[in-house]
């Protein structure tokens, strides 16, 4: 029986968070540029998309471009802007023909004007489709987005629109960019670096960590069923006991 039909489906992560890491080293390993690593990034991109929608994984999320991603070398921008314009031109067949939705979390605005159009025009191309919803992490910083938070709901109480007392979890995550999402179940972080990278900070509060030594280029569909299957081994308790759950 191989990995994927090991996978109960009763048990699947609703939303699947991937930091997606190593694009650079995988290039540097072989000789080759870093832009042949972000190139071979986006195979890997389609291979987890379609492997995810297989399984029955209704939200995915992807960290595509943070804010700290801004600073790096002026041309290694410029082409991760570009290749983002191709892939989703090159994508929305595949989107469409998996029935997938595709969305963007992050300050978009700060995007290049054709980027963000093609972003825009594929996210209203798709904005029907059910099987899945695939989220874009873009230009996104997870302390900007409760910066911005906080800076909307204070104004909100300086007007009047809401009182102190009522500001709970929920009024929050009605603030956040991933408003519309779960919380996050999985987070998985490729090319052995095991840290948060300023990703979805509130959103993965309960989420299970998992970190594996591939490196992204080289993240194949099994590698993401053997992170699932980890998962499901895993019992996840929400600061409770065990005895409580077997209850």
């Amino acid at each position: 029986m191989d990995q994927k039909d090991q996978i109960d489906k009763n048990k699947l992560p609703q939303h699947l968070a991937i930091i997606m890491d190593g694009n650079g080293r995988w290039a540097k390993q072989k000789g080759l540029f870093r832009s042949i690593g972000h190139e071979n990034g986006t195979k890997a991109v389609r291979e987890i998309v379609e492997g995810s929608a297989e399984i029955g994984i209704p939200f995915l999320t992807l960290y595509a471009f943070s804010t700290e991603n801004w600073n790096r070398p002026k041309l290694e921008v410029e082409l991760l802007m570009k290749l983002l314009v191709s892939s989703l031109k090159k994508e929305i067949k595949t989107l469409t023909d998996n029935d997938i939705k595709l969305n963007a979390i992050g300050n978009l605005d700060a995007l290049p004007k054709k980027a963000h159009k093609e972003l825009m025009d594929v996210i209203e191309k798709t904005k029907n489709n059910k099987r899945m919803t695939l989220t874009l992490a873009l230009s996104y910083g997870s302390r900007e987005e409760i910066t911005k938070t906080i800076k909307e709901i204070s104004l909100k109480v300086k007007n009047n629109l809401i009182s102190p007392h009522d500001i709970d979890e929920t009024v929050i995550n009605n603030h956040l960019y991933t408003q519309n999402l779960p919380d996050v179940d999985l987070l998985i972080r490729t090319s052995g670096e095991q840290r948060i990278s300023n990703f979805l900070l509130w959103q993965i509060a309960y989420a299970e960590l998992y970190f594996t030594e591939t490196l992204w280029p080289d993240y194949t569909k099994n590698h993401l069923f053997e992170a699932i299957l980890n998962y499901q081994n895993r019992e996840r308790r929400f600061g409770k006991t065990s005895e409580q759950l077997n209850q």
